[in-house]
């Protein structure tokens, strides 16, 4: 990786404001309680999958207890190593990654990850990924049988192998074939997660609500390429990477924004959030609930500070719950 990921806590996206372990006042704890897909959450502020491992990871240094929600790294229905290094590069603002979807596998995460979630109260969603329709419900098979899931996540921004290599996240009629077979299956709710790289996410968004998911997430990264310019070879490993971080989140708020406005489903947002305003931001655009990834790499903390940060923002507004800010952005006409 290049540079140093704990320069981020000195852009404008994060002021280097940190709580030192005080709790919140009940006034403030009740007004940061929502729900997502009839799913009680603690605040709306969950750590996204890919950068919070399996979770379990980080319960020596995080009150796993205290996030709104996790979601585990994407799940698939046999082991992924991933692919070759360098898979991270810090780029202007964010950061490049190309992990290749590395996972233990949807079986041994039941067995030897899922069991020491279970004690923790926090919401535990899996994010699910496959290759072709058929590995999407495997998957979630396997998921339906253990106890601990509160939803499916659908990372759709994957090659379907099946049809040519056609990204499940680009093509509205095979995307929303592909979420109503997974709901077929799954007597959990189901969460689709977006990917920014196609030419306009409302048909998009239209298509996972078509086929019947009971939310969305977005955004995913953006394909993005960082080239050694003396060896004039590219900074990642697999040659093009997925760009995350503050770099990207006007981008994501706007995709955001769009999405909420075409669907009738509850929207979650993620995208460059490392401070509580961001949070704020994202559901005034009209999320009902944030998604917090990159922010964790230099701040492990970080979706818990970010809570509080917005728990701070509803005080100072005199907000009486956190729901009031969902689609209350003031366009242009």
């Amino acid at each position: 990786m290049g540079g140093n990921l704990s320069t981020w806590r000195y852009l404008p996206y994060s002021p280097p404001f940190r709580y030192t372990g005080q709790e919140l006042n009940q006034t403030v704890e009740s007004a940061l309680r929502t729900s997502l897909c009839g799913i009680p959450l603690r605040n709306p502020v969950i750590a996204a999958s890919g950068t919070f491992g399996y979770g379990i990871e980080f319960e020596s240094i995080v009150d796993l207890n205290q996030l709104g929600a996790i979601v585990v790294k994407g799940l698939s229905k046999a082991p992924i190593t991933g692919n070759p290094p360098p898979r991270i590069w810090e780029a202007t603002g964010g950061m490049i990654n190309s992990i290749g979807l590395q996972n233990i596998g949807v079986r041994a995460f039941v067995e030897s990850k899922l069991p020491s979630l279970r004690k923790y109260t926090t919401p535990i969603l899996a994010n699910v990924f496959g290759y072709e329709l058929s590995d999407y419900i495997e998957v979630v098979r396997v998921l339906e049988d253990a106890e601990g899931i509160a939803a499916y996540e659908l990372n759709v921004s994957c090659p379907n192998t099946k049809h040519g290599g056609i990204f499940f996240s680009s093509d509205p009629a095979m995307l929303e074939d592909l979420v109503s077979k997974v709901k077929a299956v799954a007597k959990r709710p189901v969460l689709v997660k977006l990917s920014p790289n196609v030419a306009s996410i409302a048909p998009i968004a239209k298509a996972a609500e078509a086929g019947g998911a009971d939310a969305i997430s977005l955004v995913n990264t953006f394909i993005s390429l960082a080239i050694d310019v003396r060896t004039r070879k590219p900074r990642i490993g697999a040659g093009f990477g997925g760009l995350s971080g503050p770099a990207i989140k006007p981008i994501a708020l706007r995709m955001v924004y769009e999405a909420a406005k075409a669907v009738k489903i509850p929207v979650v947002g993620l995208g460059g959030i490392g401070a509580g305003e961001d949070a704020a931001e994202f559901m005034i655009a009209g999320a009902t609930a944030v998604e917090v990834g990159t922010a964790t790499f230099w701040d492990p903390e970080s979706p818990v500070r970010i809570a509080r940060e917005l728990g701070r923002f509803l005080a100072e507004e005199r907000i009486g719950n956190v729901q009031e800010l969902v689609g209350t952005a003031i366009m242009p006409k």
